[in-house]
C-alpha cells in the first residue's frame, strides 16, 4: 500500500454516522478526509465539516456534488439510505475507487445494482463493520451447524434507538444469515419476522427475529439457540458508534489495492 494518506469521502456528512466517520478519519493513521457531500440543499453544504463533527475548522467545505469529488479521491465511506446508496455505488464505479457501504434496509434490486457497480468498484458491503458483530455471526454459523434443527430453536433479538428506520437491522440479518448458512438453508424462506395473534407452535428449523426500539440504544444483539432444558446466547453491545467507523475505514485500506469487487467485512478481518 503507499505510504500517501488515502484520501476518503464522507457521504451523508452531517448525519450521526457521517460525524462519527469524520472524526475516526481524522484521528486514524493513512487516511484523509478529503471531501464531505451531503444532499442538495442540505443547510450544511458549505460548511466546515470539522465544525460540523465538533472537530472545529478542518479547512473541507461539505459539498453537494458527489461526482466531482469522487474523481479525485480513492475511496467514499458510505453510511446513507438505499436509494442514495445505489447511486453512489455507480458513481464509484465511474470513478473506479472503493465505496464502503454501511448502509442498510437495501432491497433485493437495490443489491443487484450494487454488485452491478462492482465490476468496476472495489465494493465493501456490510451490515456492520465492528469486529466484535462479524466474529459474532462466525460464532453464529458455527453454534448453528453444531446445534441441529430437530432439538435447537433459533432466535435473533436487537434493539437500537428510535431513530432507526429498518427492522430487522441490517446487524440482525447478518447474524440470521450466518446461522442459516451454519444449517445449509435460505434465511429468506425460513425467518419469521412477526408473531401476532393465534400463530400455532413453532415451525421447526426457523430463525425468528424480535426487534426493539427506543432511546438512544446503538445497538444491542444476541442470537438465542434454545434447546430442551438449556439456552445458548451469544450477543454484542455497541456503546459507541465509533467503532463502526473505525471498522469502515479499516475496510477502505483493505480494499485499496484489491481488485474490483463485491467484499463483505469477513474479507477484510479474514474471517472468510
Amino acid at each position: 500500500m503507499s505510504a500517501t494518506a488515502m484520501k476518503l469521502v464522507v457521504v451523508g456528512a452531517a448525519g450521526r454516522m457521517g460525524q462519527t466517520l469524520i472524526r475516526a478519519i481524522h484521528a486514524m493513521e493513512g487516511v484523509e478526509l478529503f471531501a464531505a457531500v451531503e444532499r442538495e440543499q442540505s443547510p450544511f453544504v458549505g460548511r466546515d465539516a470539522g465544525e460540523i463533527a465538533g472537530l472545529g475548522p478542518i479547512g473541507v467545505p461539505v459539498s453537494d456534488r458527489p461526482l466531482e469529488a469522487f474523481v479525485e479521491a480513492e475511496g467514499v465511506l458510505d453510511f446513507t439510505a438505499p436509494a442514495a446508496t445505489v447511486e453512489f455505488a455507480a458513481l464509484a464505479a465511474q470513478a473506479r475507487i472503493v465505496h464502503v457501504i454501511g448502509t442498510t434496509g437495501c432491497a433485493a434490486e437495490d443489491d443487484a445494482r450494487i454488485a452491478a457497480a462492482a465490476r468496476h468498484a472495489r465494493i465493501v458491503k456490510s451490515g456492520n463493520m465492528s469486529l466484535g458483530v462479524n466474529l459474532l455471526g462466525v460464532l453464529a454459523e458455527t453454534a448453528a451447524r453444531a446445534l441441529g434443527p430437530a432439538d435447537w430453536d433459533i432466535e435473533v433479538l436487537e434493539m437500537h434507538h428510535r431513530h432507526k428506520v429498518d427492522a430487522p437491522s441490517g446487524t440482525a440479518l447478518l447474524l440470521g444469515e450466518a446461522a442459516a448458512k451454519g444449517r445449509g438453508i435460505a434465511l429468506g424462506d425460513n425467518s419469521v419476522r412477526v408473531r401476532d395473534g393465534h400463530t400455532g407452535p413453532r415451525p421447526q428449523g426457523t430463525i425468528g427475529f424480535a426487534t426493539l426500539r427506543g432511546g438512544s440504544v446503538i445497538g444491542e444483539h444476541s442470537v438465542l439457540l434454545a434447546g430442551e432444558g438449556e439456552t445458548v446466547t451469544l450477543s454484542h453491545s455497541a456503546t459507541d458508534r465509533s467503532i463502526f467507523a473505525r471498522g469502515a475505514v479499516r475496510a477502505a485500506l483493505w480494499a485499496r489495492d484489491r481488485k474490483p469487487g463485491l467484499y463483505s467485512m469477513l474479507d477484510v478481518l479474514g474471517l472468510n
